[in-house]
Formats: C-alpha cells, structure tokens, sequence
C-alpha cells in the first residue's frame, strides 16, 4: 500500500515505514504531523479524487536538518564580474507511520 501526499509544492510516493526529507515544517523532532493533502492511494486498486477526500497521513518527526550547499555563481565575461554565493535548504525529516484511507 502505498500513497502520494503533497506538501511543500512538492509531491511524494510515501509507504508506511518510509523516511522522506521535505520542505520544512513548523513542528519539533518527536511531534506528529498529519498530512491531508493525499492526491492517491494504491491499495491493489488505484484511487484518486473524490475516494481520497478523506484520506490522511500520519507522519512522526525525526529531527530537522539543512541539506549540503549549493554553489551559485554569477559571472558576465569581459566585464569583471562575478559573484560567489552559497544557499543550504532547511529540511524535516518525517517517518511515515500510518496511511488512513
């Protein structure tokens, strides 16, 4: 059985027992979050739109963390231009615990 959730702007293929890095949220390592946004859930049978209304994701909070850094450099030959930059996204990781549906 597995799900596709969205949150983040983003969407994710997520069965019980998984570990997934999103976007991240407003909780604390140890809480639970709950996911309503389910786009589809595959029990054997595919089920989309209106049979998923209802249907949640119960996630718990692992830790909240900051990916590697990215580089980012501008520069505009013959002009002496450049710029050096460096960004880290700032991530939570969820365990999935339980897809109601």
């Amino acid at each position: 059985m597995y799900a596709i959730i969205a949150t983040g702007g983003k969407q994710y293929k997520v069965s019980e027992g998984d570990i997934i890095n999103v976007e991240k949220l407003a909780v604390s390592a140890g809480e639970t979050v709950t996911f309503d946004q389910v786009v589809a859930v595959n029990d054997g049978t595919m089920k989309a739109g209106d049979d998923v209304a209802n249907a949640t994701v119960t996630a718990s909070v692992v830790k909240e963390g900051r990916a590697k850094k990215v580089i980012v450099y501008r520069y505009k030959r013959k002009s002496g231009y450049h710029k050096k930059n460096g960004h880290r996204q700032s991530f939570t990781q969820v365990k999935i615990e339980k897809i109601n549906a």
